[in-house]
C-alpha cells in the first residue's frame, strides 16, 4: 500500500502554488483524491511527529535535509519501509532505496 504524510501533501501544495491557476486547481483536486483513496495511507500530522522530525533534523547538522524529509524518514523507519518514490538523494544518505534517479 502506498504511504505518504500530510506534511508531504502540504509540501506538494506549496511547490505547485506558484505555477498558475490551472496547476493549483489540479493540485486541489488531486490532494482530496489521495486523502479519500482507501488504497493510500496518509499519516496524519501530530505534535509528536513534528518533534521527532525536529530531533532528526537537529542530529544531522551536516546534511541539508528538510524537516519534511526528516518526518518522512521517521515514518519510513516506523513502518519498516525501505523504498521511496523520490529523486531526493537525502534518502539514499539515510540508507533508503530511491526508486527515481533523474539526471539534471
Amino acid at each position: 500500500m502506498p504511504i505518504t504524510t500530510e506534511e508531504v501533501l502540504a509540501e506538494f501544495l506549496t511547490a505547485v502554488s506558484a505555477h498558475g491557476d490551472h496547476t493549483r486547481r489540479l493540485a486541489c483536486r488531486l490532494v482530496p483524491e489521495i486523502l479519500n483513496d482507501p488504497d493510500i495511507e496518509v499519516v496524519s500530522q501530530s505534535h509528536e511527529s513534528f518533534l521527532a522530525g525536529l530531533a532528526l533534523y537537529e542530529r544531522r547538522p551536516d546534511k541539508q535535509y528538510s524537516l519534511v524529509d526528516c518526518i518522512s524518514m521517521n515514518v519510513m523507519r516506523q513502518k519498516d519501509i525501505q523504498e521511496i518514490l523520490t529523486n531526493d538523494r537525502h534518502f539514499s544518505q539515510e540508507g533508503f532505496v530511491r526508486l527515481l534517479t533523474l539526471k539534471a
